[in-house]
């Protein structure tokens, strides 16, 4: 009678450890070319509110990328970038609105909407991560992660009241 080994099912947890650590190169990569953006945001925007956000976001992503970073240190991951499509095409949907608009009120209205929807998607790609730390034991990293979800929730919430307090209705001023 021959002897059936049964194949152990692949570990969970390993499956799970994979997509964190893509999804942290993706999440690595995307802060570097947000680095970038806000930067030319920065450059483009007319509001001295908007520009005060931006600049201080522009900080907070320097330490968020650096965070990152020593998240792969903490899991003994060697750093690295994976290019992350949903965020590229976010970035280049910005781009392309600025270069089809002139400086002003309602570049900025729109500057805004764009960056709370790269805003929203990190925030969504934060949490899930923090998730997925929690389920991996990995303790100490949950922390850093929950840090730049709060900064995110925060970018977010100074942008929405810009935008309410003044920017959306100068823009709509200008249609007048």
């Amino acid at each position: 009678m021959q002897t059936v080994i049964a194949k152990a099912h692949p570990d969970e947890t390993g499956e799970l450890r994979g997509l964190f650590e893509k999804q942290l190169a993706e999440l690595y990569w995307a802060e570097g070319i947000m680095q970038n953006m806000l930067k030319g945001a920065i450059i483009q925007s007319s509001s001295s509110d908007l520009v005060r956000v931006l600049q201080q976001h522009l900080r907070e992503t320097v330490a968020q990328r650096e965070r990152l970073l020593n998240i792969f240190i903490d899991i003994g991951v060697p750093a690295h970038e994976l290019p992350y499509e949903s965020i590229a095409c976010l970035v280049k949907e910005a781009e392309d609105f600025i270069k089809a608009t002139r400086q002003g009120v309602v570049r900025d209205a729109g500057s805004i909407a764009l960056i709370q929807k790269i805003k929203h998607y990190e925030i969504a790609c934060y949490g899930t991560m923090r998730a997925y730390a929690l389920a991996l034991r990995e303790e100490g990293v949950v922390t850093l992660l929950e840090q730049t979800l709060e900064e995110e929730k925060a970018t977010d919430a100074f942008l929405s009241a810009i935008a309410i307090s003044h920017i959306n209705t100068e823009a709509a001023d200008k249609e007048i």
